[in-house]
């Protein structure tokens, strides 16, 4: 009976088409025919049997845990779609390919695709043929994809990696502030999240935000017990150099690195590879098609070792990993917890090594400065800003005014505005025996035409530059006279800029305190993180169990005070 339940949903295809009150029976059997697996974890029977039961859920499961099943089983026993809100591009196409794999009707919609290829899974989710659809939060904004999810309707919303929510979380993103305030728009009947990092305050602080009604919170534990924790103390650049490479050569691989900034990885590779060790970088200044391929080739294993920020790794499913280090301490240990996490999850024994400098901390101390400057340096700021009038800003050129700069756009003091698109700065760059020789009626009728509308429109003017109007341009005879602009730019016959766009002050003429910034949060905030950078650097110094310290950390009630695996329990033996 319960093969006939499954099988008559995957014959149908309108939206919302019955599949029965959801039970933990059809999950179980969506899980054993989709995915193959005979039963759930711990933590996932839970959070599953929530879900079905129609109860709005918080899940808080280890990494390797298998959160993702937790809202893809029940999705495919819901009758209309379930919506996922993943923060990264990798994990969207990873699950959806392994979907598409298993043949669950599962797409996905990011900035990676292009308009026509968007245009078409729109379609397809409108129609209904869509049972899962990964978003980012800020496409789930987007009026289109709510127009979308009005026509074939919703039964679930999942929001993965569910810390990011939270004010007090480490991986803040304005967007999903607003999931809720969009959920409600849509009458989503139920929202579940998930993550493997959570406080009990930022637990509490997911549940605000996302107005869960009623959740249940369930907390499978933080206690990854293959997993042996480490802390090498290095002098400085070079003596962190002369470790990684050291490590690397001794410990089993696959193995992740993980470094603060971009230039730390891409130096760091190069140490590596002097080394003897083939590694390869993965950064968020790689073009997508080389993270595509740096990443396919880790897991394919055409490549051991991988070198990243923390943009690798949150939710690729690659269990074989043996070892993860860091190059530097990471801000909090939320993410050393999440990224350190790579290592086993198959269950098998991995390395979790931390190399830690005193200069450590200097990088933290700048982004959260950078982040949160100090108000009087927002109000001098802002009042030069002021003393430039009402045109475009012109950024300033230190680095304390710039992230004073920054916040203001954030508070809204400043906001920066799209170029007005029917109107360009055009300047004449060719000479007239360029132009008669390259641009012939033969084969640029449409450059020609443009040039010679031009200089009807501006004569000798044109050489020094002046604004025009596209509508102004119709004596150039063609249906897109941008495009023809561009061309023209391209091949440096024309300067073209647009016009109007930058940044401006909201109200040159209204004071700071108008625009009702709250600094008693922002020092509130600043405090928080800078006590998380705190507990971060006592864990690199303690004398303690290290997995002691992490559970510890995370609410657990019941922490060991030898855990025999790492370090200093070694030391003690």
């Amino acid at each position: 009976m319960l093969m006939g339940a499954m099988f008559s949903w995957r014959s149908r295809t309108a939206a919302g088409a019955p599949c029965g009150v959801p039970t933990m029976d059809l999950a179980r059997a969506a899980l054993q025919r989709t995915f193959g697996y005979p039963d759930f974890r711990k933590g996932q029977v839970d959070v599953v049997a929530s879900v079905v039961s129609g109860r709005e859920t918080l899940g808080v499961l280890p990494t390797g845990g298998g959160k993702s099943l937790c809202y893809q089983v029940p999705a495919l026993v819901l009758p209309r779609m379930t919506v996922v809100i993943s923060p990264l591009i990798s994990l969207m196409k990873d699950q959806v390919d392994r979907l598409e794999r298993l043949g669950v009707a599962a797409t996905f919609l990011n900035s990676s695709l292009a308009s026509e290829e968007t245009a078409d899974r729109l379609r397809r989710v409108q129609s209904g043929g869509i049972k899962l659809l990964y978003v980012a939060p800020e496409r789930f904004e987007a009026a289109d994809l709510g127009a979308a999810i009005r026509a074939c309707g919703i039964s679930l919303l999942a929001v993965d990696e569910a810390h990011c929510i939270s004010e007090w979380g480490h991986e803040f993103r304005p967007s999903f502030r607003r999931i809720a305030d969009v959920a409600g728009r849509l009458d989503v009947p139920q929202t579940m999240a998930l993550t493997a990092t959570a406080t009990p305050v930022v637990r509490a602080d997911i549940c605000r935000q996302l107005r869960l009604r009623s959740p249940a919170v369930i907390v499978a534990g933080f206690d990854r017990i293959n997993l042996q924790y480490s802390v090498v103390p290095c002098r400085d650049e070079a003596a962190k150099d002369a470790a990684i490479v050291r490590i690397l050569k001794t410990h089993d691989h696959p193995a992740i690195v993980y470094a603060p900034t971009r230039a730390a990885v891409e130096r760091v590779t190069r140490t590596i590879n002097r080394g003897g060790i083939r590694a390869l970088p993965y950064h968020g200044g790689l073009d997508d098609g080389h993270r595509q391929e740096t990443q396919d080739a880790f897991m394919s294993g055409m490549v051991d070792w991988m070198v990243a920020t923390n943009a690798f790794g949150m939710g690729i499913d690659k269990p074989n990993v043996r070892l993860v280090v860091h190059y530097a301490m990471p801000a909090t240990l939320e993410a050393y917890y999440q990224e350190a996490g790579r290592a086993g999850r198959d269950g098998q024994p991995g390395r979790c090594i931390l190399l830690h400098a005193p200069d450590d901390r200097v990088t933290h101390e700048w982004f959260i400065s950078g982040t949160f400057p100090d108000r009087r340096l927002v109000e001098r700021t802002y009042l030069r800003l002021q003393a430039q009038g009402m045109g475009p800003l012109q950024e300033p050129m230190d680095r304390a005014s710039r992230s004073a700069l920054r916040f203001l756009v954030r508070v809204g003091a400043v906001e920066s505005r799209e170029p007005a698109r029917d109107r360009v700065h055009v300047r004449l760059l060719a000479t007239p025996a360029r132009i008669a020789r390259e641009l012939t009626p033969t084969a640029a009728p449409e450059e020609l035409a443009m040039l010679r509308a031009l200089w009807r429109l501006a004569g000798r003017q044109l050489s020094v530059g002046l604004a025009v109007g596209l509508r102004d341009l119709r004596g150039a005879r063609c249906a897109n006279p941008r495009l023809i602009l561009e061309r023209l730019r391209n091949a440096q016959f024309l300067h073209v800029a647009d016009i109007g766009g930058g940044l401006f002050l909201r109200d040159a003429s209204a004071p700071l305190a108008s625009c009702g910034i709250d600094w008693a949060h922002a020092s509130r905030r600043v405090a928080s993180e800078r006590a998380r950078l705190d507990c971060m650097e006592r864990y690199t110094t303690t004398r303690t169990c290290r997995r002691g310290f992490v559970l510890r950390y995370f609410g657990e009630r019941h922490t060991p005070t030898n855990c025999g695996g790492c370090d200093n329990c070694q030391d003690a033996v």
